[in-house]
């Protein structure tokens, strides 16, 4: 289930960079549309009202990105300090799927017309360990490996808070979202494993297969 749709507030980015970013994202009510953003180097994402003004994030292998609570849950536990839905900077917090354990090329039905395809892990970035304030995040959320979830959008449509999440198709492969977080971070024996992978970006395989080389 979607248990909130958070669309980003932009706000001044001292820890990396470009200047804006998107990552400070709220709870939003009522409908919020969701479509393919143009492969462009602007940050656009899939959800109406929101951008990642970066350009490294964003586009259509990045189009939305989903946290579970289940793993919020977990990292406030271990920081010791409450984490809103959206403070991961998530489009999508997500209550009863396995958003780590999806399939690279998963397919998910939202409400009664969005179909979305996992694409790729979240990588850390410096941007995200300044929002958290949280000295060495990238190396502590690195090893944890519980990344979240980018996904591209494969049927348009809108969504809603509440609206249910189907799994309407699975590959026939096991490499999940995080084996495919820990092959590009910190397993590198994993890699052989990606290329294969006909969802995985194309960013993914190239950096694969330098790493492999």
């Amino acid at each position: 289930m979607l248990l909130s749709v958070n669309i980003g507030k932009p706000r001044t980015n001292p820890w990396n960079k470009a200047p804006t970013t998107g990552i400070d994202k709220r709870p939003v009510e009522g409908p919020v549309m969701v479509a393919a953003p143009e492969p462009t180097a602007s940050g656009a994402v899939g959800l109406a009202g929101d951008r990642t003004f970066s350009a490294g994030h964003g586009g259509p292998d990045q189009a939305v990105y989903a946290y579970a609570r289940e793993d919020l849950d977990f990292w406030q536990d271990e920081l010791g300090k409450p984490l809103p839905d959206g403070v991961f900077g998530e489009n999508l917090t997500t209550t009863g799927i396995d958003v780590n354990g999806a399939l690279i090329g998963e397919r998910w039905r939202l409400g009664s017309s969005v179909v979305l395809e996992v694409s790729c892990p979240r990588i850390p970035c410096r941007t995200f360990q300044g929002w958290l304030d949280e000295e060495g995040w990238i190396k502590r959320f690195t090893q944890t490996a519980r990344p979240g979830a980018y996904l591209r959008v494969i049927e348009p449509g809108e969504i809603r808070t509440g609206d249910p999440v189907e799994i309407v198709y699975r590959p026939q492969h096991d490499v999940t979202v995080a084996v495919a977080f820990r092959a590009l971070t910190s397993e590198s024996e994993l890699l052989p494993r990606l290329l294969p992978i006909d969802a995985l970006p194309e960013e993914q395989k190239a950096k694969a297969r330098r790493r492999i080389a």
